[in-house]
């Protein structure tokens, strides 16, 4: 890697950025994710730039990767907004592109997508579902503290193939 990335939460002038990252990523693992790029790239640029609302009180918080200036990654986390469930937030749209792999990005996105929901004091457990074939991000988040507590047959279909996904949780660790 040609520099060390600086991790910061997105912000709505990375829209255009973060797009064209997110779509890249749906093109090539459709297996990991549930929007299509075709559901994705028919959102005008204000869609994107509203899920980088730079609002504390914002639904959704996105960190991202840069190298060199160029977003290199991304992971989302998403607040539940019903009374009974608002103690739990969902990490969604993790990504890396390929060629910044292998260096750290993706344990350092998870990071900072938990130190969002250690800043939300209402959240106390973070979840996502992962592809049960994507080995390299079950390992991941197994070293973040994630643990899984189902599989989900049938998940989502790609391509005319069932793929399933695994379920996983961590407690909000807001010791410093």
């Amino acid at each position: 890697m040609p520099a060390p990335a600086t991790i910061r939460r997105l912000l709505p002038a990375d829209a255009e950025a973060y797009r064209a990252l997110m779509l890249e990523a749906y093109a090539a693992t459709p297996d990991a994710f549930t929007s299509t790029v075709a559901e994705r790239s028919a959102l005008p640029l204000p869609w994107w730039a509203a899920r980088l609302a730079d609002d504390p009180g914002a639904g959704q918080r996105v960190c991202g990767a840069f190298v060199d200036g160029a977003l290199a990654g991304a992971a989302g986390l998403a607040f539940e907004q019903r009374e009974r469930t608002r103690h739990k937030a969902l990490l969604f749209g993790m990504t890396v592109r390929p060629v910044f792999r292998r260096h750290g990005l993706g344990r350092a996105l998870v990071e900072a997508v938990l130190r969002e929901a250690a800043a939300a004091p209402s959240t106390r457990v973070v979840q996502l579902t992962v592809t049960d074939t994507n080995r390299a991000a079950l390992r991941l988040y197994a070293a973040c503290g994630f643990q899984p507590f189902g599989t989900e047959p049938m998940a989502v279909r790609v391509d005319g193939r069932d793929v399933a996904k695994v379920h996983m949780w961590r407690l909000v660790d807001r010791s410093g």
